[in-house]
């Protein structure tokens, strides 16, 4: 499966967008206090239900867990637009939806301020688990946990060694003028026309990719007020922007690429060997997409590179899904059960075929433990395995005080502004000076 969780539609951007501003008036209006009835402490004979985006887990692992501790599981997939629907006029009308349900990390800024959650810890021994699950610092924001990460998604680099190899490239580059001065080198070699892959689309994937490359600069978007830090020239996202503009503008990148997203980039240019590289592409996706010989022309070719970085390789920022309790859930305690089972390293391994293909979950990505990830990658089952764990192990927030309530209002800036510089409709200081400028309206009215 394709870990794509930031990657999203215009469409899932604007629904966002609109729940948000719909939740921060209700509110105002004392309809979000986020007070919970308490529910019933039972747990042995209740039946929750449990809601995510995602078609349920194998019957035989249900059953076991339902065997396990006497709690009967109602499962519904719904849509992920639907689903935060659902989730926030549950919450603002104090109405029951589920017992368990969805935790993005971009809304748990909003989930935390609104109160809309219980707070994980006090179900959950989340310390014990910081270890080994890197990505519950996306869930954790004042201190208290909105979800636990049942899924690892995080942003890497791909190239086609393949094609590096055949324009004379023997060692990977480890930073960012290596990395550009390889790309040139294929170029004009005529390996590769357009060798870099950047979705310069007016969507979510262009902002994923900014954030990423300002990350690989050495520098964060948002410091812990939610102002910004990537105003003046000098700054990581200033230059993050500069470069990939200047690549587009450049020829580095093919000029259709200015109405390409991030999952059309990977299918039609990166999975068919027409580009020799993504900066910040998903986890998984040699696995699931380039290994792939009914979707890709370039398996066996195409590896994860640890992201260049500015005097060095750089971490990787995550994006994953999380599972969390909703403070009008029936039964708390019951869902805090199924959560820890559900998220355990034991069912991951499972869910991740290790303990045969009966209980292994076709809808799961990647194991949010570290330690599922490692025996993945040490069976062999894992493409690039070795390399996928040592990359979650440094994973961290793209903001690591929590993402802030209006995060899809300043997204939608980003992605505007920056696909505008790229047409060449605004420079990208101005593209820069829009940007920043969102940011610090919408922290000054937050």
């Amino acid at each position: 499966m394709t870990t794509r969780r930031l990657s999203t539609t215009p469409t899932r951007t604007a629904v966002i967008a609109a729940l948000s501003g719909a939740a921060l008036l209700l509110a105002a209006c004392g309809g979000g206090s986020g007070s919970g009835s308490g529910g019933s402490s039972k747990t042995r004979g209740a039946s929750i239900t449990v809601a995510l985006a995602s078609d349920p887990p194998p019957a035989s692992t249900l059953a076991a867990f339902t065997k396990q501790t006497g709690i009967k599981v109602k499962w519904v997939n719904i849509d992920w637009d639907s689903l935060q629907t659902k989730i926030s006029a549950a919450a603002t009308a104090k109405t029951y939806f589920a017992d368990a349900t969805d935790v993005d990390w971009s809304r748990v800024g909003q989930l935390q301020k609104l109160g809309w959650f219980y707070p994980m810890e006090d179900y959950v021994n989340t310390a014990s688990l910081k270890s080994d699950m890197p990505q519950l610092a996306s869930f954790t924001v004042n201190g208290h946990v909105v979800g636990i990460p049942y899924d690892a998604s995080y942003m890497v680099t791909t190239v086609n060694k393949k094609m590096f190899g055949q324009a004379g490239i023997k060692t990977m580059p480890t930073t960012i003028n290596q990395y550009t001065s390889d790309l040139k080198q294929l170029q004009a070699k005529g390996i590769a026309k357009h060798p870099l892959n950047i979705p310069f689309a007016a969507a979510e994937g262009l902002s994923t990719y900014w954030y990423e490359t300002t990350n690989a600069f050495g520098g964060g978007v948002l410091d812990s007020n939610d102002k910004p830090l990537f105003s003046t020239p000098g700054s990581p996202g200033y230059k993050a922007a500069q470069w990939m503009v200047s690549a587009m503008r450049s020829g580095l990148v093919p000029p259709g690429n200015i109405n390409v997203t991030d999952s059309q980039g990977e299918s039609t240019l990166m999975a068919k060997g027409l580009v020799a590289s993504t900066f910040s592409d998903y986890s998984g996706l040699v696995g699931a997409l380039y290994n792939d010989k009914s979707q890709s022309t370039v398996a066996g070719d195409v590896v994860y590179l640890p992201t260049p970085g500015v005097n060095g390789t750089a971490a990787n920022l995550s994006n994953p899904d999380g599972i969390g309790i909703p403070k009008q859930a029936k039964y708390p305690k019951a869902a805090a059960e199924f959560i820890k089972w559900f998220t355990s390293a034991n069912t991951q391994e499972q869910f991740s075929g290790l303990q045969g293909a009966g209980k292994a979950w076709s809808a799961f990505t990647l194991a949010s433990h570290l330690s599922a990830v490692q025996k993945l990658a040490t069976s062999g089952g894992l493409a690039g395995g070795q390399q996928l764990a040592q990359l979650l192990k440094t994973s961290k927030p793209v903001f690591p005080h929590g993402a802030p309530i209006w995060y899809p209002k300043f997204s939608n800036a980003v992605y505007t502004n920056l696909h505008a510089a790229a047409t060449g409709s605004l420079s990208v200081d101005q593209a820069i000076k829009a940007i920043s400028n969102a940011a610090k309206s919408l922290s000054s009215g937050s």
